[in-house]
């Protein structure tokens, strides 16, 4: 088995908690935001509640590789997701509420239980893989100020 490894980022948001939690549990919010190389699909009905199961699956040619994932963790400006496929980890997303809006932190522990998988992550995909939930929070952050600014979310 890998060794953990943890990736956190954060970003500050001009946008209440709430607007920003909405853009992590609606799941068609969710999609202006992710990655388009990510498709998100529910395992029955949507949701973020304890329990809620979904799959993430990676669209590059010739290997879709895909995490089952399941919310273990569900409080007011907190989901975690549990997954389990090519990685094993957890995904944290937290909203901490400020006087200017909100700051978002993203904590991505995982192992890459397949020794091959593993040295092919850390030799082409890690860094890759940072810059991408820089990016991610970027886009997420526009997503939110954009809601926000209309009124779709207090």
């Amino acid at each position: 088995m890998s060794s953990l490894e943890v990736f956190e980022h954060s970003i500050t948001i001009r946008a209440s908690a709430t607007t920003v939690e909405n853009c992590l549990s609606d799941l068609e919010l969710m999609h202006r935001w992710l990655n388009p190389a990510l498709k998100c699909e529910p395992i029955g009905k949507w949701s973020t509640a304890i329990g809620s199961l979904s799959r993430f699956q990676i669209k590059i040619p010739l290997w879709q590789p895909s995490l089952k994932s399941v919310v273990v963790e569900r409080e007011p400006g907190l989901i975690v997701w549990q997954f389990d496929g090519f990685f094993q980890g957890r995904d944290r997303w937290e909203c901490q509420p400020t006087s200017q809006g909100t700051i978002l932190v993203n904590r991505f522990e995982f192992q890459v239980p397949n020794p091959i998988v593993n040295w092919g992550f850390k030799t082409f995909a890690a860094t890759w893989t940072k810059k991408d939930m820089q990016a991610q929070l970027r886009r997420l952050k526009r997503v939110a100020e954009e809601e926000y600014r209309r009124g779709g979310s207090v």
